[in-house]
């Protein structure tokens, strides 16, 4: 009956927010569409002394990772929260711009950390077609629409144009590391080639702060009696059948192909 008394000081809350898998819109991706609604939550209710996230990425939409990214920094200024980001697997690309909206970056010795950078991949099929006798036709209003048409022959303009925009989006994705890690980065080496390394070379670069797991860490600065309250995506019913099955199996492809590209 003691914790009923109104007036009983309660041990402090962290809301603990699992942000995994790759990002993106469509499918189960990770988007700020999808996992506002439980970010905006573990903010505001029974006032957590602290915001933990839970990272497992290896990247994704640029737009998408500057939105929940921004989203989580807008709410823990206007509630005065800490946030602190516990990293699993990996927190690459997209993975770590999101690590970076906490104020305190911790990983396992083995977590994947970094390559920040830009990619684009496609294919292209025209001489497949000409072999098959298939023509590919295209009319355009203007010279820019059919830009790195897949089944059309690769033309140097648009190559141009393409690493242009790259390198746009790999400079704002370079100021968001700058400006949440500041004077911690190892002003000795160039972090921003895409390569990525381990926790322990990764925290000797500035990149995160310390080797630490979440419930640990978490009662060595709020105490052992420390509650957590826990925030992730479920999954309906409905979503579990039909159509939605075969979105998700090939959604779990594209994941396992970007994990694997950090050995995961």
């Amino acid at each position: 009956m003691k914790n009923w008394f109104p007036f009983k000081k309660r041990p402090p809350l962290v809301a603990v927010i699992r942000l995994s898998g790759t990002i993106g819109t469509g499918g189960r991706a990770l988007n700020d569409e999808g996992i506002a609604p439980l970010i905006e939550k573990a903010f505001k209710r029974k006032k957590p002394a602290a915001v933990a996230l839970i990272i497992n990425s290896p990247g994704g939409s640029p737009v998408q990772s500057s939105l929940i990214a921004a989203r989580i920094r807008r709410l823990a200024n206007e509630k005065s929260v800490p946030v602190h980001a516990f990293v699993e697997d990996v927190a690459a690309s997209g993975g770590y711009w999101l690590a970076t909206a906490a104020d305190q970056i911790w990983v396992d010795e083995s977590s994947v950390i970094g390559s920040i950078g830009v990619i684009s991949s496609s294919f292209g099929a025209h001489v497949f077609l000409a072999r098959q006798g298939i023509e590919r036709r295209v009319h355009t209003s203007v010279k820019s629409k059919s830009m790195l048409d897949p089944f059309l022959p690769e033309k140097k303009e648009d190559v141009e144009r393409l690493k242009g925009i790259l390198g746009d989006l790999h400079t704002n994705f370079t100021l968001q590391v700058r400006e949440r890690r500041g004077t911690k980065l190892n002003s000795k080496q160039d972090l921003f080639t895409g390569e990525f390394w381990l926790g322990r070379k990764a925290m000797d670069l500035g990149l995160v702060d310390g080797i630490a797991h979440l419930q640990p860490k978490m009662k060595a600065i709020y105490g052992d009696k420390v509650r957590f309250a826990n925030y992730g995506k479920k999954r309906g019913l409905l979503q579990r059948f039909g159509s939605a099955m075969m979105q998700d199996a090939i959604t779990t492809i594209e994941e396992r192909a970007d994990y694997a590209r950090y050995g995961l």
